[in-house]
C-alpha cells in the first residue's frame, strides 16, 4: 500500500522511540497503538490508549513496518516489559503483532503480519517464541497462508513470498527442537504431530481451491508440492515408524472420501489432483509422489486380505488421484518408472493392472514395457525372486485381460525376446525361479490355443503354491469380481471396464481355454512333442577337441569379468565403504573381532581403507567446523597403535602421513597427545619413532619449512630391476627424514656467521616473553567504530603458525614430561640397584625410552622444535635454556645404569656400539641450534647474560669433547658416519661458544 510522507514520519518516529529507553508502560502502549491503528489492527478496547487524530493515522506499508516493530519487539521490549505487560493485562496488544485475533484476521494486514512473524520469531530463541508459533500455527496455517500470498499481484513477488512462506512454515519443528535444546517440546510442534497437521491443511487446501480451479495456474501449489517432497513427506517404504512424516498416511482417508462425494466438487477436486500431479516439475519430484501413494495403500500390504472389491476400490483411488491411465502423457512415463523398477506385492500388481485396464492403448503400453523387463537377462539372472513373480504378476494379468487368440496376445507369445526368454528361465538353477517362466510359458500359450504343459506342479515348495494362486487370478481377474462383495462406489469402475469394447472378449471361450491350465498336470504327461528327421543324430551334433588333453577350455576374459560381477557369488561379503566424517574413520581403526575370529580379510581391507583415505580426510576437515578437534584425539590413539598384521602395502609410508597430517592440522590436540603417548611403555620403537617423526615433521609444516631433506643420499645404482621394483627396493629401507633434516640445519649453523637480525632490521623487532602466556578465559572486545573495518567478532579466526603453539603444546610440554620420566626411571634403577644383576632394573633396554636409538632420536627430534621455533616470542627467555640444559645433561651424564662402565664391560662385543655415539652427537647438534639462534637473534644477549652459567657449562663440555676427539681418544660407538659427524659437531659448538664469549665475557664474569 502507499504511504503519505507524514505516516512514515509518524511510524519512524514510533520506531526510533521504541528503540530507547521507556520509563513508563502507559508511554509504552501509546506507542504501540499507533502502528496498529494505522493498519486497522487495533482492538475496541485499546482504543482509548490511541491519542491522535483521525487525520494524522493515515494507512502505512504492512510488509515493510512490521518486521521492523517485530525484531523490537522481540529483542528489546519484551525482555524488558514482559513481566508488567503481563501484569497490566497489555499482552494481547503485543500479540496483534504477531497473531492478530478475529475478527480482524480476515484482513489483508492481518495475513501480512502473520507472515512477518513467522520470519521474525524463528530468527530469534526467545522464551516467547513457543507462545507465538503455537498460536501461530492454530490461527494461521499454510492454507491461510496461500490466501495471503496468492492476492499478490506481481507473479514473481507472488513466488518469492510463498518460497519465504514455506521455508519458514517447514523450518518450525527443526528451530524449536534446538532453541529448547532436549528439553520438553510442546506436541503441536513435535515433528509428527506438526507434519500431520502441515498434510491435513495442505490436502485442505487443494479441496477448496479445486471449486474455484483455473488449469493454468498450478505453480504455488507446485512449489507446495516440490517442498513436501524436499523435506521427506513422501517416503516411498510401505513401512514407517509412528515419527515418519507421511502425507497420504495423513490424508488418505480424507481423499478417500471426498473422491466419493457426488455431484461437481468430487470432478473438480479430481481435476486438481490430476492437473497437479502431472504439472510437478521435477520427474524425480513425480516418482517421488507416486511412490509414496503407492506405498501408503495399506490394504495392499496384506497378502490374502485382497478380494476384488478391495482392488477394485483402490483402482478407483488411483485414478482420482492419478487421473486415467493413458499413455500419451509424459507422466506416464513416470507412472511406469515406479511401477517396473520398484518391487511391489502381487497385490499392487492386481492393482496396477485393474487401474490401468481402463485404457487399451495404455494397457498395451503397459505390456510392452513389463515385457521388455521380463525378457531382459540380467533381469532373469540377477533379480530376487520377489521381484520375479512380481514382474511375472504383471505379465499374466496384463495379457489375461485381453481375449485369447488376440493381436495383442499374438504379439507377445511370437515375439523373439519372449520366446528366448522361456529358454533362458527354464535354464535357471533356481527353481522357483525357473517356474515363473515356465507358468508364464502355459498361460501365454493357452491363450493363443497353443498347448504347452512342464509337467511339474504337483506339491507346494519351490513355488508350486504361487503357481496355483496365479491360474486362479488369471482366469477370474479383478475386473470381474463378484459384485456381492463390492461396494456400492466401486460399481462404477466396473462399468468402466466392462464397457470396452476393445477388452471385452467372450466369456465362455476364455473359461474354457483357461481350464486347460487351470489344474496341475499328472508327471506322466505328455506335454510338448519335437518333431525329428529320419536321419538325425543326436550325436552328430558333438564334436572332439582337437587337443588330445581331456581338460576343459579356459574361461575368457569376458566370462571372467562376468564372473567376477555376478553378484549373486559376492553373498554376504561385506565391503568398506570410504569414510566421509571422522568418526567413520577412527571405526575402521577399532578390531572387533581379532585376529581368530574370521574376519581377517574384512579387517584387513578396513585398515587399507583408513590408511588410504585418512590423510587426505584430515586435511579436508582442517578448517571445516569443529570435527577435526573432537576427534583428533582418538585418531592419534588409534594410528599410533596400529601394526602392519595383515602386511599392508606401503603402511608404514601411510600411518606416517596420517599421523603427521593430524599434527599439523590440529596441533593444539593432537600434538600433547602424541607426546603424551610416548613416554607411555606400551609402545615399540618403531612407533615411537613414527611420534617423533609426526611431531617433527608436522611443526615444520606450520612453520611453513620443507618438511624432507633437500640432500638425499644417493640410491644404489640397479639395472636388471625394472623402475617399479627398483623404486619399491630402494625406498624398502626408510631414510631417517628427521636425521637428514638436523643434517642441514646444522650444517647451515655450523658454516654461517652473521649479524642479529633485530640489529640489521630494527622493522623485524618483535614481542619477547619471559613465560608462556596463557589465553585468557574472558577477552574484553573492543569497539572500532571506523567505517570499514570488520568487527573481530566476524573476522575469519587465523590461522595457526607453528611460532604460536610451539613452546605451549609441543616443546615446553615435551622437555617437562621427559624430566618427570627420567625422575621416575632414575628412581626404579635405584630401588632394585642392590639386587644380583639378573634382577635389577634397566631404564635403557631394547625398546625403552632411555635405550641410546630412541634417545638419540629424541633428542633429534628436538633439535628439529627447536630450529622451527626461532621466530616465537618465548624463544630467547624459555625455549633457548631449556633445550640447551637438555642437550648439556644428557650429553655429558649416563642417565641410565645400562650405560655404567660395569654393564658395558660385561656386555662388550668385538665391533662395538654406536649408541652412546649417537647420544653424544645429538645433544651436540641440540646444542648448535640453540646457540646459532641466540646468536641471530639478539647476538647472545639474552642467553649470555641470564643464563651465564649454562652457557660456560656448554663450553667447558664441548670443548673436553672436541679435545679428546682430536688427541686421538674414541667414544663407545664412534665410527663410520658417526665420526664425522661427531667431530663436526663438537668443532661447531665450540666455535659458537667462542663467539659469544668474545661478545659477552666481560659481562659474563661478574654473573659467574
Amino acid at each position: 500500500m502507499s504511504t503519505n510522507t507524514e505516516s512514515k514520519v509518524t511510524v519512524q518516529e514510533v520506531i526510533n522511540h521504541l528503540r530507547a529507553p521507556i520509563h513508563d508502560v502507559h508511554d509504552l502502549v501509546r506507542l504501540l497503538c499507533i502502528p496498529l491503528e494505522a493498519t486497522g489492527l487495533l482492538p475496541l478496547q485499546y482504543r482509548k490508549y490511541h491519542t491522535l487524530s483521525s487525520e494524522s493515522s493515515k494507512a502505512i506499508d504492512a510488509s515493510k513496518t512490521f518486521p521492523i516493530l517485530q525484531r523490537i519487539l522481540l529483542e528489546t521490549i519484551l525482555p524488558t516489559w514482559e513481566p508488567t505487560l503481563k501484569e497490566e493485562g497489555y499482552m494481547p496488544l503485543i500479540q496483534q503483532y504477531f497473531c492478530p485475533d478475529d475478527p480482524s484476521n480476515s484482513s489483508t494486514a492481518a495475513g501480512i503480519a502473520a507472515l512477518c512473524a513467522y520470519s521474525s520469531i524463528l530468527s530469534l530463541s526467545t522464551q516467547i517464541k513457543l507462545d507465538m508459533l503455537l498460536k501461530l500455527t492454530r490461527e494461521y496455517p499454510i492454507d491461510r497462508l496461500y490466501k495471503i500470498i496468492s492476492e499478490i499481484p506481481d507473479a514473481e513477488r507472488r513466488s518469492l513470498a510463498w518460497d519465504d512462506c514455506l521455508r519458514n512454515v517447514f523450518a518450525v519443528p527443526g528451530k524449536v527442537a534446538n532453541a529448547l535444546e532436549g528439553r520438553i517440546i510442546p506436541p503441536l510442534l513435535e515433528m509428527p504431530d506438526y507434519t500431520d497437521n502441515l498434510s491435513v491443511r495442505c490436502e485442505y487446501l487443494l479441496y477448496t481451491l479445486s471449486s474455484t480451479f483455473v488449469p493454468g495456474d498450478v505453480s504455488l501449489l507446485t512449489q507446495l508440492f516440490t517442498k513436501l517432497v524436499g523435506v521427506g513427506m513422501f517416503p516411498s517404504s510401505t513401512h514407517l515408524s509412528p515419527s515418519q512424516p507421511s502425507f497420504f498416511r495423513s490424508t488418505l482417508l480424507v481423499i478417500r472420501q471426498r473422491l466419493r462425494e457426488n455431484g461437481s466438487s468430487s470432478q473438480a477436486y479430481k481435476s486438481l489432483w490430476s492437473t497437479l500431479m502431472s504439472s510437478l516439475p521435477s520427474l524425480l519430484t513425480q516418482q517421488a509422489v507416486v511412490g509414496s501413494l503407492f506405498a501408503s495403500l495399506e490394504s495392499m500390504s496384506v497378502p490374502d486380505a485382497c478380494n476384488g472389491s478391495t482392488i477394485s476400490r483402490e483402482a478407483l483411488l488411483l485414478q482420482g488421484v492419478l487421473g486415467e491411465a493413458s499413455s500419451d502423457t509424459n507422466f506416464w512415463q513416470v507412472i511406469t518408472a515406479v511401477i517396473l523398477t520398484r518391487t511391489w506385492s502381487q497385490n499392487h500388481a492386481r492393482l496396477f493392472v485393474c487401474w490401468i485396464s481402463r485404457n487399451t492403448r495404455a494397457l498395451e503400453s503397459f505390456i510392452s514395457g513389463v515385457l521388455s523387463v521380463w525378457t531382459s537377462p540380467d533381469h532373469i539372472k540377477y533379480s530376487l525372486l520377489s521381484h520375479h513373480r512380481y514382474v511375472s504378476a504383471l505379465l499374466l494379468l496384463s495379457v489375461t485381460q485381453f481375449p485369447c487368440l488376440s493381436p495383442q496376445v499374438e504379439a507377445v507369445a511370437l515375439s523373439p525376446s519372449f520366446v528366448s526368454a522361456i529358454g533362458t528361465y527354464i535354464g535357471h538353477t533356481d527353481n522357483s525361479i525357473r517356474r515363473c517362466g515356465m507358468l508364464v510359458a502355459e498361460i501365454v500359450a493357452s491363450r493363443v490355443g497353443k498347448s504347452l504343459d512342464f509337467c511339474d506342479w504337483d506339491g507346494d515348495d519351490d513355488g508350486r503354491n504361487w503357481a496355483r494362486e496365479m491360474r486362479k487370478l488369471c482366469i477370474w481377474g479383478d475386473t470381474v469380481s463378484d459384485p456381492r462383495f463390492e461396494d456400492r462406489d466401486d460399481v462404477g469402475i466396473h462399468e468402466g471396464v466392462s464397457s470396452n469394447d476393445n477388452i471385452e472378449g467372450d466369456s465362455a471361450q476364455n473359461l474354457q481355454l483357461e481350464s486347460e491350465v487351470s489344474l496341475p498336470r499328472s508327471s506322466g504327461m505328455k506335454t510338448v512333442e519335437i518333431p525329428t528327421d529320419a536321419g538325425y543324430d543326436s550325436d552328430d551334433s558333438l564334436t572332439g577337441y582337437a587337443s588330445p588333453s581331456a581338460g576343459s577350455p579356459s574361461p575368457t576374459p569376458s566370462e571372467l569379468l562376468e564372473i567376477e560381477q555376478d553378484p549373486t557369488l559376492h553373498i554376504g561379503v561385506k565391503k568398506v565403504s570410504r569414510p566421509v566424517y571422522l568418526a567413520q574413520l577412527g571405526a575402521l581403526l577399532r578390531n572387533t573381532h581379532g585376529l581368530g575370529s574370521g574376519e581377517e580379510s574384512h579387517e584387513a581391507e578396513k585398515i587399507e581403507m583408513a590408511l588410504t583415505a585418512g590423510e587426505d580426510l584430515i586435511r579436508r576437515k582442517r578448517d571445516f567446523g569443529t570435527e577435526l578437534v573432537e576427534n583428533a584425539a582418538n585418531l592419534v590413539y588409534g594410528f599410533i597403535v596400529l601394526n602392519n598384521n595383515y602386511d599392508l602395502e606401503d603402511f608404514d609410508d601411510k600411518r606416517q602421513r596420517i599421523v603427521t597430517a593430524l599434527v599439523a592440522c590440529c596441533p593444539k590436540v593432537a600434538a600433547p597427545c602424541a607426546i603424551e603417548e610416548f613416554f607411555k611403555s606400551q609402545y615399540s620403537t618403531e612407533q615411537r619413532f613414527v611420534i617423533l617423526n609426526a611431531l617433527a615433521m608436522g611443526a615444520r609444516e606450520l612453520a611453513s619449512l620443507p618438511t624432507y631433506s633437500s640432500s638425499r643420499p644417493p640410491l644404489f645404482p640397479s639395472k636388471k630391476l625394472p623402475p617399479g621394483l627398483h623404486q619399491k627396493y630402494s625406498a624398502a629401507g626408510l631414510h631417517d627424514h628427521v636425521g637428514l633434516l638436523l643434517g642441514d640445519i646444522t650444517r647451515e649453523a655450523a658454516d654461517k656467521s652473521r649479524e642479529p637480525v633485530t640489529d640489521s632490521l630494527p622493522e623485524f623487532n618483535r614481542e619477547r616473553q619471559l613465560r608462556i602466556r596463557k589465553a585468557g578465559k574472558v577477552t574484553e572486545v573492543v569497539q572500532r567504530p571506523i567505517h570499514g573495518i570488520v568487527p573481530p567478532q566476524l573476522q575469519p579466526p587465523k590461522a595457526v603458525t607453528y611460532p604460536d603453539v610451539a613452546a605451549e603444546y609441543f616443546i615446553m610440554p615435551f622437555i617437562n614430561r621427559f624430566w618427570v620420566f627420567l625422575r621416575d626411571e632414575q628412581v626404579r634403577e635405584e630401588r632394585t640397584a642392590h639386587r644380583d644383576i639378573l634382577f635389577q632394573y634397566r631404564g635403557a633396554g631394547t625398546g625403552l625410552i632411555l635405550n641410546p636409538v630412541i634417545l638419540s632420536h629424541f633428542l633429534r627430534t628436538m633439535a628439529v622444535l627447536v630450529h622451527a621455533s626461532r621466530n616465537g616470542p618465548q624463544w630467547l627467555a624459555v625455549i633457548a635454556p631449556e633445550a640447551l640444559e637438555l642437550a648439556v645433561t644428557l650429553g655429558s651424564r649416563q642417565v641410565s645404569l645400562a650405560l655404567s662402565d660395569q654393564v658395558k664391560e660385561m656386555s662388550a662385543a668385538p665391533g662395538g656400539r654406536k649408541d652412546e655415539a649417537a647420544v653424544l652427537t645429538s645433544s651436540l647438534d641440540l646444542a648448535i641450534i640453540v646457540l646459532d639462534g641466540s646468536l641471530e637473534q639478539d647476538g647472545g644477549r639474552t642467553l649470555s647474560l641470564e643464563h651465564a652459567v649454562l652457557l660456560l657449562s656448554v663450553g667447558e663440555w664441548a670443548g673436553e669433547v672436541f679435545k679428546v676427539l682430536d688427541s686421538g681418544g674414541r667414544v663407545e660407538g664412534m665410527g663410520g658416519t658417526y665420526e664425522a659427524d661427531l667431530r663436526r659437531a663438537a668443532a661447531g659448538v665450540v666455535l659458537k661458544f667462542q663467539e659469544l664469549a668474545s661478545r659477552w665475557r666481560r659481562s659474563m664474569v661478574d654473573v659467574r
